[in-house]
């Protein structure tokens, strides 16, 4: 009987033991949601209290004065039905210190209550004791659990609610079989079948809470990740539509910065074509009369052929700034992407009497997207122009120098002009920031640090030292 009666506890302790080995492994391989420490805590010490229990009923002699090791399972078991309880008290809102310290202060006196009745009381008091405690903490289990579930349903902790029931159940169906026991229970060989099988039934039960507590938080780590799901869609759909917004951004400034050079181009591109007109007519006006030498022809067809290429050139120039093709990085010598943009800037540099200084030191290659970095340095050099236009310096200077430094290089693009105001410096790169220009719309230097950023660079300002305004950009030998 004794080897049955401890089997049942040891088998049960064994199933709660792979339960809870079970969710450790299954919990410590999803992410930051860790299951309730209360319930986790109330399942150790429930299996503990389980084959510590087993055990005593391997060598106990008699149930008139057990031996001291009953005293500590049923505190454990009281232990782990108070971890229980918090737990279904944690569904509802963080466990105050007071009930803390209650339950804390429960179990100091639960621990000497228990072992004076297992030295002077009998085993019907003593069992008695323990399923009126039982009675209790289902009841206000029960309660919790129906409240918790009006606000947030659950189906897991409806099995939970349900398995409490029972378990409330088993104990009043041990304590009626207590009351209507006739005689004084002194040996493990008496215990009423009934009773036996009530106390195994409730142990079930209660294994069955733990895993449905086990179930719950199961359905809330499925929850997370499906939340977290949505939101790394909703992420990425995000940053789509920011790339969207910047694609789009990126070619309104072209226009943008490009803009004011608009008149100055028109005039460097009317150059070569009214030069051809000219000599196209004065070609056709020779071949009607029949007069044109071989000297003529040759000297007529090599201006055409100069024209061609100069209206050329700056059309090429133009239509690599403004390309809308997703170029990817190359290998850029920074001399010659510095010129080609200078070539589309020249005529309107001269007609505000700007002098150009260049310091062009840099051998190093960069691997970068060229056209956005042509963007980059256009936008500068025409913020350059409009500062110089609007003060008084004489000469009015504008520098572009390019020089090796470690792990990169560095272009300077600066001017004598007025300069930024200090209060202005420090949101100069935000988005829509205001500036002292009297025109735009704020883009111009923040696409610029987007653009220099994603080529894994830097670009800031500082004072000239002569005064003025002097931009700094980084690029990296590679990225």
């Amino acid at each position: 009987m004794k080897l049955l009666i401890a089997l049942y506890f040891f088998i049960l302790a064994t199933i709660q033991l792979g339960l809870l080995l079970g969710i450790y492994h299954y919990h410590r391989s999803q992410g930051e949601l860790r299951p309730n420490r209360y319930w986790m805590s109330s399942l150790m010490v429930n299996i503990l209290a389980l084959a510590i229990f087993g055990g005593g009923i391997l060598v106990i002699q008699g149930l008139e004065r057990p031996e001291f090791n009953f005293t500590i399972a049923n505190s454990l078991f009281y232990i782990a039905a108070i971890f229980q309880l918090l737990f279904c008290k944690s569904l509802s809102g963080p466990i105050s210190k007071r009930l803390q310290y209650g339950f804390a202060l429960s179990i100091i006196i639960f621990v000497p209550t228990f072992e004076f009745l297992r030295v002077y009381g009998n085993y019907e008091i003593r069992t008695a004791f323990m399923c009126v405690i039982a009675v209790v903490f289902f009841s206000w289990q029960i309660v919790m659990l129906r409240r918790k579930r009006s606000s947030e349903p659950s189906q897991q902790l409806m099995y939970l609610q349900y398995a409490t029931a029972v378990e409330l159940l088993f104990a009043l169906g041990r304590l009626a079989v207590l009351a209507s026991n006739g005689f004084t229970i002194s040996k493990v060989e008496q215990i009423p079948q009934l009773l036996i099988l009530l106390t195994i039934g409730q142990l079930v039960i209660n294994t069955l809470s733990y895993i449905a507590l086990g179930g719950y938080w199961a359905e809330k780590v499925n929850l997370a990740n499906a939340k977290s799901k949505s939101e790394n869609d909703e992420i990425k759909s995000l940053l789509l539509e920011r790339e969207a917004l910047i694609s789009g951004l990126l070619k309104v400034n072209k226009t943008v910065a490009t803009g004011a050079l608009s008149a100055s181009i028109a005039h460097e591109l009317n150059q070569p074509l009214g030069a051809s007109y000219l000599n196209i007519q004065f070609l056709q006006k020779k071949l009607a009369e029949g007069g044109l030498s071989l000297e003529q022809n040759q000297e007529v067809l090599s201006a055409l052929l100069s024209d061609n290429q100069r209206a050329a050139s700056i059309i090429r120039t133009l239509r690599s700034i403004f390309s809308d093709g997703k170029i990817g990085a190359e290998q850029v010598e920074l001399g010659e992407l510095i010129e080609s943009v200078l070539k589309i800037a020249k005529p309107e540099i001269q007609s505000k009497n700007i002098q150009v200084v260049l310091g062009l030191s840099s051998s190093t290659l960069v691997n970068v997207n060229r056209t956005e970095i042509q963007q980059v340095i256009l936008n500068l050099i025409n913020n350059a122009i409009q500062a110089l236009t609007e003060s008084g310096a004489t000469p009015k200077t504008l520098m572009i120098e390019s020089r090796d430094i470690s792990e990169g290089v560095e272009i300077l693009i600066t001017d004598n002009g007025l300069g930024i105001p200090a209060e202005a410096q420090s949101h100069l790169f935000e988005l829509l920031a205001n500036s002292n220009k009297k025109s735009g719309m704020g883009l111009g230097l923040w696409l610029c640090q987007h653009i220099i950023t994603r080529h894994g660079g830097n670009i800031r300002y500082q004072d000239a030292k002569d005064g003025g305004a002097q931009f700094v950009i980084f690029l990296p030998c590679s990225y």
